[in-house]
Order: structure tokens, then C-alpha cells, then sequence
């Protein structure tokens, strides 16, 4: 059990309200997404303008804790984590925020392969990243589809890692974002 100083700190409060709003919208959108493509439903248009915002507002967000993580770095690890734990924590984070880029953009990209314009709210219509096209706009699917799943596998692994963190480790892991 390490309650060092370094162990105990925690993350700004800004950083902590991002981080637990993500994570919140990040699952909405993976069940939302399964459902509105499995769906032929009355609903459905909407769960998919719906979706549409939210990742935009995702990629938004995102930017943002970016932002905030350069001003603010995060907590140092405690020092007795063994290496592999620590190269394993850095590598998740980076590609969770990777992932979090990547999603809403790839999806961006898809809208216009598919030649459906990604409109906002107001009415605002965003540029088409890609020209229209069938075969990009099935490629960009699965990569979105492959994706999700990353996202949602690498989201289990880090809530699993902090439950570990504060469960059985204690070591201030988990309190540093709660």
C-alpha cells in the first residue's frame, strides 16, 4: 500500500468532470450505435442523428481534456508499480485517446463516403471529409464497427485496472480521478 504524496495526488477538477462525462457518452454511443444499427425501427433516424452529435460532440471534448492534460499533467504512478504495469498503463491511455480521435472522425468520413451530410444543430452542415463512394463508405463501416469494439474492450480493461487500483492495491490510483 503506497500513500505517498505522489500517490495521493489527484487530478484537477476539470479533468476528473471530463473524464467521468466520456466515459458516460462513450458507453451511451456504444449502445446506441448497436442499436440503431440493428434497428429498422420508427426511432432509428434519430438514434442516428443523435449518435452523429454525440460523437461530434465526443471529438470536441476530447480536444479539450487534451488540452487540459497539457496543462495539467497527469499524477505520477506509484513508485512501487512494477514497470510492466506502468508501460502498460501509458500505452492504454495512449491509445484510448487514440481511439477517441479516431472514432468520431472515422464516422465523420463515412457520413461523406456515403454522401449523407453530417448536419448540426441550427442546421449547420459540415464538409464531407471523403467524396462519396460505396466501397470507402463499406471499408470506413467496418473500421468503425472494429473500432467500437477496441474502444469499448480498452474501456473495460481501464475501468477493471482502476477497480484493481483501488480494491486491492489502494494505492491512490483511483481516488486521483474520483
Amino acid at each position: 500500500m503506497n500513500h505517498s504524496p505522489e500517490a495521493m495526488a489527484r487530478y484537477p477538477a476539470l479533468s476528473r468532470w471530463l473524464h467521468w462525462g466520456m466515459a458516460l457518452l462513450i458507453i451511451g454511443m456504444v449502445f446506441v450505435g448497436t442499436a440503431m444499427v440493428d434497428s429498422v425501427a420508427t426511432w432509428q433516424p434519430a438514434a442516428v442523428q443523435l449518435h452523429k452529435w454525440l460523437g461530434l460532440s465526443l471529438l470536441v471534448l476530447v480536444a479539450l481534456r487534451l488540452w487540459q492534460r497539457l496543462r495539467h499533467p497527469a499524477p505520477p504512478l506509484p513508485a512501487d508499480l512494477p514497470r510492466l504495469q506502468a508501460l502498460g498503463a501509458r500505452g492504454a491511455h495512449v491509445a484510448l485517446y487514440a481511439l477517441m480521435i479516431a472514432m468520431p472522425l472515422v464516422g465523420w468520413a463515412m457520413q461523406g463516403a456515403a454522401g449523407t451530410p453530417v448536419v448540426l444543430p441550427g442546421g449547420w452542415v459540415l464538409p464531407a471529409l471523403v467524396a462519396p463512394d460505396l466501397a470507402t463508405y463499406g471499408l470506413l463501416r467496418d473500421a468503425h464497427a472494429v473500432l467500437a469494439y477496441a474502444l469499448f474492450a480498452l474501456v473495460l480493461l481501464h475501468a477493471g485496472a482502476g477497480l484493481y487500483h483501488g480494491l486491492v492495491r489502494r494505492d491512490g490510483v483511483l481516488e486521483s480521478m474520483t
